[in-house]
Formats: structure tokens, C-alpha cells, sequence
């Protein structure tokens, strides 16, 4: 009996070290800002095109990526070629396979064009729910009020940032190919 609860034990210690080590990749993978403190996606990218194509491209890149880019932008300046705004996306957990919402991630997004290429930063991430709560509180696995689903949180929010938001825009803003056809 002393070895059956002696292995079950150890079983046990497995898996949580598994769990921690798992959420500590997912951690790792969420880029937070030295000078702010604030998790923020940020990438500049090489792209064909001077700074007024780059930024119609990401205009109109808008239009496809959001339902309703009028109300999402807050800054449209082709002068400088900045588009500045703010966006939300649900975040979701799972409660004996019933997919249920944990509440809307604000975020504020930035996007600056210049000959050649372009950057995009995501940042000011917020959970808001009957309260607003610093998504930035995730990354502390030590914290008096840690719970399980804070990874898969967090893996949500890296996957909207790079895989949805990023990846997106990317795949938008490279130009399109013409094609000038042969006269006879």
C-alpha cells in the first residue's frame, strides 16, 4: 500500500511539474516591453514599396481584417503613414467541453509605414469583465490568485497578436503580382 500511494505520488509530482513547465513556455513566448512592463507584440517587416503604397495597402488592409474599421481606427495620418487603434476579441475557456467566455481583451494597435517596410505593435492588453484586469498578470505564476487557465489565456492572446493580427497583415500587405499581357 506504501508503494502504491509512494508511486502515485511521484505520478502525481510528474504531472504538475509538466503542467509548470508548460506554462512556462507559454510565458516565455508572451514579449513583454523592458520600458513599460506591458506585453507587446511588435515586429517591423521588409516589404517592396514606398510609405504611401505600404499605407494604402494597410488601409485596405483594415477593410478585411476588421467587421467595422471606421470605428476601430482612431488615427489615419498618410502623412506620416501611422494608422492608430483600438480593437477587442473574446477570450474563451473550456468547462467540461462546454466552451464558455471568460471575457474581452481590449488592446490598442499601431501601425507605421515607411519606404521599405513596415511595423505593427499590439500592446495595452486588458480583461475586462465586470472589471478591467491588466492581462500582464498572467505571467506571474507565483501570484496569490494563479489559476490554470492563465496559460491558455495567454497562448489565445499570442495566437490573436501573431497568428490572426500579424500573419493577416503580413499576408496583405505584400504587393500584388501584375501581369501585363502580350499584344500580338
Amino acid at each position: 500500500m506504501k508503494k502504491a500511494i509512494l508511486y502515485f505520488s511521484i505520478i502525481l509530482s510528474g504531472l504538475f511539474l509538466f503542467g509548470q513547465e508548460e506554462a512556462e513556455e507559454v510565458k516565455a513566448a508572451i514579449p513583454v516591453d523592458p520600458n513599460t512592463g506591458l506585453i507587446t507584440f511588435q515586429e517591423v517587416v521588409e516589404e517592396t514599396g514606398t510609405q504611401k503604397e505600404l499605407f494604402n495597402r494597410a488601409g485596405e488592409w483594415l477593410h478585411h481584417f476588421f467587421k467595422q474599421p471606421v470605428y476601430v481606427t482612431q488615427v489615419r495620418d498618410a502623412a506620416s503613414g501611422v494608422i492608430k487603434g483600438k480593437h477587442q476579441f473574446e477570450l474563451v475557456f473550456y468547462e467540461k467541453d462546454v466552451k464558455k467566455i471568460a471575457g474581452m481583451i481590449k488592446y490598442y494597435f499601431k501601425i507605421e509605414c515607411k519606404d521599405g517596410r513596415y511595423r505593427y505593435t499590439l500592446d495595452n492588453f486588458v480583461l475586462t469583465k465586470q472589471s478591467k484586469y491588466s492581462c500582464e498578470k498572467w505571467l506571474n505564476t507565483a501570484h496569490r490568485d494563479y489559476n490554470d487557465q492563465w496559460p491558455i489565456y495567454l497562448e489565445q492572446l499570442r495566437v490573436y497578436a501573431m497568428d490572426n493580427f500579424g500573419a493577416s497583415l503580413k499576408a496583405y500587405m505584400v504587393p500584388e503580382v501584375v501581369v501585363e499581357e502580350e499584344e500580338w
